[in-house]
């Protein structure tokens, strides 16, 4: 077991032989989203897809949380502006559903932002504290445009989708199986390791096996994503512009809100 490069911020990444786990964090516990976690997770697939020695990937979070709270701020500096927002959103959940390897995620509790990140996963693993929203967008003012429309689309079906994302509404790790939005639960502290008995297994497999049955299994889904995020991502800015929200790039700290 070695630790590899480049060691990201916000993304703990660990080699397992042919077996990759990446652990979203903030200081080592429960993920604040922010704006480089943003940036990290498209560095994230960029680095996977040329990445030779990785088969399967584990995705998740620390502590008793996947993502729960917000950094709003981070995405207020001088230099921040919303072309980064819109390359960075295709590319970073886009990017993970684009590899040619199996993810499979473990949701270690509470994903109220981004859980999108989590539910893309091939196989999904839960616990108890499970749970899914969305309260990053709509919720917040937010138009849900950076893909999280498409993922519970497909997953939830239009209309139970569309209620999901309007109301904040929360999926507990029950009704998260029952719909298909997870596959198993266990403990939290066992997940990690139920990942990695089932990813070990699959890493034996031929390369080839593994990109194209996961070509195979998920051709729809790519091509629903990259039609459908870059217009949700251009309405979204929009009515961030045309509400107030964000403000054109400013380089002077007197121009900042």
């Amino acid at each position: 077991m070695t630790k590899v490069v480049p060691d990201w911020k916000r993304i703990a990444v660990t080699r397992y032989a042919r077996v990759t786990e990446a652990l979203v964090h903030t200081d080592g516990g429960p993920l604040v989203f922010d704006a480089l976690v943003h940036r990290e997770l498209m560095e994230l697939a960029d680095w996977l897809r040329q990445d030779r020695q990785t088969k399967v990937l584990v995705f998740g979070g620390t502590g008793d949380a996947f993502c729960a709270a917000f950094d709003t701020r981070s995405y207020r500096t001088p230099d921040s502006s919303f072309h980064d927002i819109w390359v960075e959103g295709r590319r970073g959940v886009g990017g993970l559903l684009d590899l040619d390897i199996p993810m499979i995620s473990v949701a270690n509790g509470p994903a109220l932002y981004h859980s999108e990140l989590l539910v893309i996963g091939d196989i999904v693993l839960g616990c108890p504290e499970t749970t899914f929203a969305d309260h990053a967008h709509f919720t917040k003012n937010i138009v849900p445009g950076d893909g999280v429309q498409v993922v519970w689309r497909q997953l939830l079906g239009p209309s139970r989708a569309t209620y999901f994302l309007m109301t904040g509404a929360v999926i507990d790790a029950e009704d998260a199986l029952r719909l298909g939005v997870i596959h198993e639960i266990h403990p939290r502290g066992h997940l990690l390791a139920r990942a990695h008995e089932i990813a070990g297994p699959m890493s034996t497999l031929p390369s080839e096996t593994l990109m194209y049955t996961r070509m195979a299994l998920r051709a729809q889904d790519r091509r629903e994503f990259n039609e459908s995020v870059s217009h949700g991502l251009a309405l979204s800015g929009l009515q961030m512009h045309l509400t107030g929200q964000r403000r054109p790039p400013v380089r002077r700290p007197d121009e900042l809100d």
